[in-house]
């Protein structure tokens, strides 16, 4: 009889800590909800004034209790998004900026509403192509193309770092450029008279290696998110590839999708 009450409290103690696990589940599960709803707010002008409203008023508004409300807080601000000051409450401490995916533009045309975009040219000049760079371009593997590393700034603040490859024969144009204050697509149809058409682009996140770390001024290892982009003249002709490495915590992508079947 002994071992049988024994073994039916070991029971019910699984039972519990069972139960408490799922329920902690749950909280996570709501609480990673409600930061993408937040955070929508947040990336959206939401909260003009720069706080969020009370823990309770959001417990209120949204239907979550105030552990949630916490956890989700804590989601944000461990994102860098939000921090609490004493006395003052949940603050928007940083922002990201909306970059379009449904329109072919350059990074200063994107966001020319939220400040001037400065570029800091890293390295540029002629460099044989790499078979994977010159099969894009439809050019012969090894021929020299322009090579472009660029910073880009909005603000003042590290937002992306360019590597842009361009066929020689157009590139060239481009050496006495000014490419610290204009964007490339904006100087490759003013140097030949032709009209960009369209673009092939890739999104994915990858972790930052120690350079591109160094030069974004952001912690390594932190994701980021690689835009590849292979633009065409109207006629058709590839002229620029460019892998572009955004800081993730300064950027978003939206664009305006249709269904077609």
């Amino acid at each position: 009889m002994a071992n049988d009450r024994i073994r039916d409290h070991a029971g019910q103690g699984a039972t519990t800590v069972a139960a408490h696990r799922a329920r902690r589940r749950l909280r996570a599960d709501q609480a990673r909800q409600l930061a993408d709803l937040l955070r929508h707010q947040l990336l959206g002008d939401g909260f003009p004034d720069g706080t969020l409203p009370h823990e309770s008023t959001l417990a209120t508004d949204y239907g979550a209790t105030r552990n949630t409300v916490r956890q989700a807080l804590d989601l944000l601000r461990a994102e860098g998004l939000v921090e609490r000051l004493p006395g003052v409450g949940t603050v928007v401490v940083a922002r990201k900026y909306p970059h379009g995916l449904d329109c072919l533009m350059g990074l200063a045309e994107t966001l020319h509403e939220h400040g001037r975009v400065t570029n800091e040219v890293r390295t540029m000049g002629p460099a044989p192509a790499p078979a994977p760079v010159a099969e894009r371009l439809h050019v012969p593997p090894g021929t020299d193309v322009l090579y472009i590393e660029r910073l880009r700034r909005l603000g003042g603040l590290p937002l992306s770092l360019d590597l842009t490859y361009i066929p020689l024969d157009l590139g060239t144009a481009l050496l006495g450029a000014d490419l610290e204050n204009t964007d490339v697509f904006r100087l490759l149809e003013a140097v030949t008279g032709q009209r960009l058409g369209h673009a092939e682009i890739t999104l994915e996140a990858v972790n930052a290696d120690a350079h591109s770390a160094a030069v974004l001024e952001a912690p390594r290892g932190a994701a980021v998110l690689m835009l590849e982009r292979l633009t065409h003249f109207a006629d058709g002709r590839p002229v620029d590839l460019e892998f572009i490495r955004f800081r993730g915590d300064r950027i978003t992508m939206s664009g305006l999708l249709h269904r077609s079947v």
